[in-house]
């Protein structure tokens, strides 16, 4: 991809197919290695957030029917993440998981044992939703070109009603039945389940299909909108996207070490839970929420974001300090961003040059880089937001 490439994706309109671990059926134009990128999941019984509560730091009995939350799973004791996942309740006790296909066997094999030492575990029913395909719908033109599809496959809600994307707004959903004409297969009505959010910063959609619909209802929406507002994406689009917009990456960015707090992700704590505990690794993370005046104890390090002068850094390049060259943390994501073009990055530093405007340096290719650490995000993200009734913004 050229930069000329990358720079569209920010002012353009994206689809990739995102298919499960262990699907077979593959749509050859797509971008291969999307194939697993995510595991979709289905939690329900008398006991479902009793269990999430255990396992995630969010308070998922707040949350309100067709909402979801960013959150991450947590180790016992320590609080290191399992891995990042997005919470959808859609009913009293059922809930929709997403998660990362790269961690699917440590995920798995996590879940089981977490609803075996649970209080209640026959009172859960945990699906894995195999088959089932994630197609992401990213940038600015997304509601349009889903809104016209929509309308052109006689969706309706589960009520038969008419369905308008301006009322959903970010972090909610929607479960859709539609009529995807097709050249190959007549698959008929079939459900779907609209998510406004996605990986980029950008307004956008993900929508879970069932198994005979992902790669039909791809190229319904690749041939409705046309290439000239709706092409392919594949994963290096992605992830500058997901890099400007301040978002971590599993494995790079966060992995079964790093707490909630020192990876940034201090608000995945909501608030009653701050106070109450409850969930693994309580003792830890709740002490590292904690003012050091209060009797608390700060992380030894946090995650960063850094523009970098020159040449841009790689994943393990240690940042060091600009008076002695003392090694004060790493790299953990980095490239030039084509919407700024800057070289930007994540890492992690020591506890206490984690603020904006903090000079350091990064040790690339052998030399001494300068380096400004950074708020992030660095792309203001355009969400559409229910709080200021427009979008994006």
């Amino acid at each position: 991809m050229d930069k000329r490439e990358s720079q569209s994706f920010r002012c353009g309109t994206y689809v990739s197919t995102l298919f499960p671990a262990g699907s077979q059926k593959r749509h050859q134009p797509l971008f291969t290695d999307a194939s697993t990128v995510r595991v979709q999941h289905r939690l329900s019984g008398p006991a479902a957030s009793l269990l999430l509560e255990k396992i995630t730091p969010s308070s998922v009995t707040a949350l309100q029917p067709y909402h979801s939350t960013l959150s991450c799973l947590l180790h016992p004791g320590t609080g290191g993440i399992v891995d990042d996942t997005v919470i959808t309740r859609l009913g009293p006790e059922t809930f929709y998981l997403v998660t990362n296909a790269a961690c699917r066997e440590k995920d798995l094999a996590y879940l089981k044992s977490q609803i075996e030492a649970s209080p209640l575990p026959k009172h859960i029913d945990w699906q894995i939703l195999d088959g089932w395909g994630l197609v992401a719908l990213q940038g600015p033109l997304s509601a349009e070109i889903l809104q016209n599809a929509l309308n052109s496959a006689n969706a309706s809600d589960l009520d038969g009603g008419a369905f308008n994307l301006q009322a959903l707004y970010f972090g909610q959903c929607k479960h859709l039945i539609v009529e995807v004409p097709s050249s190959s297969d007549d698959v008929g009505q079939a459900p779907i389940l609209v998510s406004r959010g996605g990986y980029t910063g950008e307004d956008g959609f993900e929508i879970s299909v069932p198994p005979p619909l992902t790669q039909v209802f791809t190229e319904y929406l690749l041939k409705h909108a046309g290439p000239e507002k709706l092409r392919l994406a594949g994963l290096g689009a992605r992830d500058s996207l997901r890099l400007e917009a301040g978002m971590c990456l599993y494995g790079h960015d966060l992995n079964d070490d790093i707490t909630p707090v020192e990876g940034g992700l201090s608000w995945v704590v909501h608030k009653d839970r701050r106070t109450d505990g409850g969930f693994h690794g309580d003792g830890i993370i709740l002490q590292q929420l904690k003012p050091a005046k209060e009797g608390g104890t700060p992380p030894s390090k946090r995650r960063v974001g850094l523009m970098i002068e020159g040449a841009p850094a790689r994943e393990g390049a240690q940042i060091v300090a600009v008076e002695d060259g003392a090694e004060v943390g790493h790299i953990t994501s980095g490239c030039p961003s084509p919407t700024l073009g800057k070289n930007i990055a994540m890492g992690y530093v020591k506890n206490g040059m984690h603020k904006a405007g903090t000079e350091v340096e990064v040790m690339i290719r052998g030399k001494r880089r300068k380096a400004l650490i950074t708020k992030m995000p660095f792309v203001k993200s355009r969400y559409w937001k229910q709080a200021a009734g427009t979008a994006p913004g």
